[in-house]
């Protein structure tokens, strides 16, 4: 089931505009920018802690064997860091190779269990997540902070990496009425005070819905459009028009094949960061749904 849509409460410092639903010409047109060019589409593959070397290199062949990436689209995948090094080394050169963390931590030293940025690097890695919501709520343990997940945002794009970086409410706070509070107020601002302008260059936004993440449930294509118009709203006044326009925004809940294209339809939804179906031949499906 659908949880039921709730009116999302103005964006703070700036009205939600009327919203429509477009043909994918439309969609394409609105995509485009202060300077014309489009925000280019980025899907990317959050294995999460899955694969054994077996597992994993049946799905580096079956990744290799779908050719390369639509050309409106940067791909990703993230295995777990265990993986890292075979997947970078094996995976098709079009598709890209991110982590799923990344310490706070600059350079080397007593950081044990930790990865910096600077190692990754080093690795060949250039992107990475950040603020996963399931680091946000931890493993029994305390989850991350926002301001954490900002300063490891920061550590990274300051090392020359691309980061996408997770925001995104639970089930319990949308039905309070808090999901602009928590995602604009908290994860949004935490960003925005911890990057430069010329940081969000090197930025994605992952809209995350705790609730239809894992669940099966899936964000209706309007639920989803309306939080990411009110994200990029909020980041045109906080920050810029034109970070605000530039910035690609992933929405990430339970996507599939089966409802990807309706999803891509929507102008402010700038492609997918996907779980479980990353992993089976569905990624394929949904690689083929954002075709030009």
């Amino acid at each position: 089931p659908t949880p039921p849509a709730r009116p999302l409460a103005r964006a703070p410092r700036k009205a939600m505009a009327t919203r429509r639903v477009m043909t994918r010409a439309s969609t394409m047109a609105a995509r485009r920018g202060m300077s014309g060019a489009a925000r280019k589409l980025v899907i990317g593959g959050n294995w999460k802690c899955n694969g054994t070397r077996a597992s994993v290199a049946e799905l580096v062949d079956m990744l290799n064997g779908y050719g390369a990436p639509p050309s409106n689209c940067d791909v990703f995948v993230a295995p777990p860091a265990l993986h890292l090094p075979f997947v970078r080394d094996s995976l098709q050169s079009t598709m890209i190779v991110s982590a799923q963390n990344v310490a706070r931590e600059d350079g080397y030293g007593a950081y044990t269990g930790e990865m910096t940025a600077d190692m990754l690097v080093d690795s060949g890695i250039s992107w990475c997540i950040t603020g996963h919501s399931e680091r946000r709520m931890g493993f029994g343990s305390a989850g991350e902070s926002s301001a954490l997940v900002a300063a490891k945002t920061k550590m990274a794009v300051s090392k020359g990496m691309t980061a996408v970086a997770c925001v995104g409410e639970t089930l319990e706070e949308r039905e309070a009425g808090r999901m602009l509070d928590v995602v604009l107020g908290d994860h949004m601002q935490a960003l925005a005070d911890a990057l430069s302008p010329a940081d969000w260059e090197s930025v994605v936004i992952a809209y995350e819905p705790v609730w239809a993440i894992g669940t099966g449930v899936t964000a209706t294509p309007e639920q989803a459009e309306e939080a990411h118009a009110a994200i990029r709203d909020w980041m045109q006044s906080a920050l810029s028009p034109a970070i605000a326009d530039a910035t690609r925004i992933q929405y990430g809940g339970s996507v599939k094949d089966s409802n990807a294209a309706e999803l891509i339809a929507k102008s402010n939804i700038d492609g997918f960061l996907v779980g479980g179906a990353s992993l089976t031949s569905a990624f394929k499906g949904i690689l083929d749904a954002v075709k030009a």
